[in-house]
This record gives C-alpha cells, sequence and structure tokens, in this order.
C-alpha cells in the first residue's frame, strides 16, 4: 500500500511544477502588457501635447457646432494650410486680441456675400451649411460682396444671429477680414462634453477645391484608450491567477483526501 501511494504522488508533484512555470510564463506577458500599455498610453498623451492646444469655448456664437463652456482640442497648424470650412482659433488686435473660435468661409481671392435663397454664396455658388442652428434665416446676417485681399480670411460663427465676426469689422480697413498669420490653430474635435470630430464642412467642395483633413486625433485615442486596457489587463492578472491557483489547489486537496 505504502508503494502503491508514493505511485499516485509523483504525478501531482510533476502537475504543480508545470503549473508554477506557466505562473511565471503569465507574469512575464503581463509584465510585457503593462509595459506596452504604458508606452502608448504615454506617447498618446505625449503626441497630444505636442499636435493639439486646448481651449474653452466662453459663448455660443459656434452654437450648434460648438457649445459654451465645451473643450475643443486645436490642431498647431501653419496658417497656410487653413481652408475653407475649417473651424479655427485665432487672435487680431482689432477683435479684441484674444483667442476666438470663427469658421472660415472664403480665403484670399475669394468674394463673399450673404444671401441668395437664404444661403452664403462663395465665388458666385451658393454653400450648403448643415451646421448652422436648424431654422435660422441666413438673412439675418445680410451683407453685400466683399473681396477678401490675399493671405486673409473671412470667418463667420455658426450662430449667425449672435456672433461677432467678419460681419462686425466690415467697416475695417481689412473688410473684417483676418491674416493666416493671426491662426494659433484648426479645431479638430470637441472633447468636453465626448462630442468627437466635427462633422467635415462638404458644403465648400462645391467651389471645387479639397477640403482640410482632419488631424491624429483618432489615433490617439487608440492609443490613449488601448494603452489603458493593456495596462488594466496586465495588472489584473496577478490577482486573478492567484486566485484561479488557489481555487484549483483547494480541489486537488479535496480529491487527494477523498
Amino acid at each position: 500500500m505504502g508503494a502503491e501511494s508514493a505511485t499516485h504522488t509523483a504525478p501531482r508533484s510533476g502537475g504543480t511544477g508545470n503549473g508554477e512555470a506557466g505562473g511565471r510564463a503569465g507574469q512575464v506577458l503581463s509584465g510585457l502588457a503593462v509595459a506596452l500599455g504604458l508606452v502608448l498610453f504615454l506617447a498618446g498623451f505625449g503626441w497630444g501635447a505636442v499636435a493639439y492646444r486646448p481651449y474653452t469655448v466662453p459663448t455660443r456664437s459656434m452654437s450648434p457646432t460648438i457649445e459654451a463652456g465645451d473643450r475643443v482640442l486645436a490642431q498647431r497648424v501653419d496658417g497656410d494650410e487653413i481652408r475653407r470650412g475649417d473651424v479655427v482659433v485665432f487672435k487680431d488686435a482689432t477683435w479684441a486680441n484674444a483667442p476666438m473660435v470663427k469658421r472660415v468661409v472664403a480665403v484670399g481671392g475669394d468674394t463673399v456675400a450673404c444671401c441668395s435663397q437664404g444661403r452664403l454664396t462663395v465665388n458666385g455658388k451658393e454653400i450648403d451649411e448643415p451646421y448652422l442652428p436648424e431654422g435660422e434665416a441666413a438673412e439675418s446676417i445680410a451683407f453685400p460682396t466683399v473681396t477678401v485681399p490675399e493671405d486673409r480670411l473671412f470667418l463667420l460663427g455658426d450662430e449667425r444671429a449672435g456672433s461677432l465676426d467678419s460681419t462686425a469689422h466690415l467697416q475695417d480697413a481689412a473688410s473684417g477680414t483676418v491674416a493666416r498669420s493671426a491662426v494659433d490653430g484648426r479645431v479638430d474635435a470637441v472633447v468636453w462634453p465626448m462630442d468627437g470630430l466635427l462633422p467635415r464642412p462638404t458644403g465648400f467642395e462645391a467651389l471645387g477645391a479639397e477640403l482640410s483633413e482632419p488631424g491624429p486625433f483618432r489615433m490617439l485615442v487608440g492609443m490613449i484608450a488601448g494603452g489603458a486596457v493593456l495596462v488594466m489587463v496586465g495588472a489584473a492578472y496577478g490577482p486573478i491567477a492567484k486566485r484561479v491557483g488557489g481555487a484549483r489547489g483547494r480541489r486537488t486537496v479535496g480529491a487527494g483526501a477523498g
């Protein structure tokens, strides 16, 4: 009987050793997951800090695209990269010399006016603007034709009736336009509340020019979210493995006792 007992004990010992080897491999993998997750998480935030500037919009002049109090991310771009339809952050001495957020509706060389059939016209073409507040009458901001000087921009708020934009500065020497060099960034997304990327202003495609492409916002979100998941999964491995191992140990002891 003693020899028979010794024969049955040996496999249990071998099985436990294999479990320890598997546990060590799991610990290595969990450590790698945590390390990779931290790299992705921190790299995403680091890249975001380089690529974007955060701003809080204090007014409803860009409603409903951006509401008062919304937190936005503006990609750091050169003014020469700005195109029609872009929502930009800029600073101009004649516009209170404080950061302002408006939409570019015309660029150097364009003619812009309002309104034709209730729509903004650029270079004689009516522009479809689905981002305007529902039911808003474009005639409320009617203005005569303006020819935008080279290297300058004509800007409007999406809430046309309550926006102090280029229409409020038409009597200035530059006919309400702003220099491209005054642009600090192009707004890509609303991050609080988490509305995400701004809708593309497809109405300006009627003018035959390409729209701006969104920045790396989606990739940054993917890196940060993926990194967070890897860190959580890797960190959870230890407690889970310990609990599973303890449960197996109790079952083994119970089986041996039987």
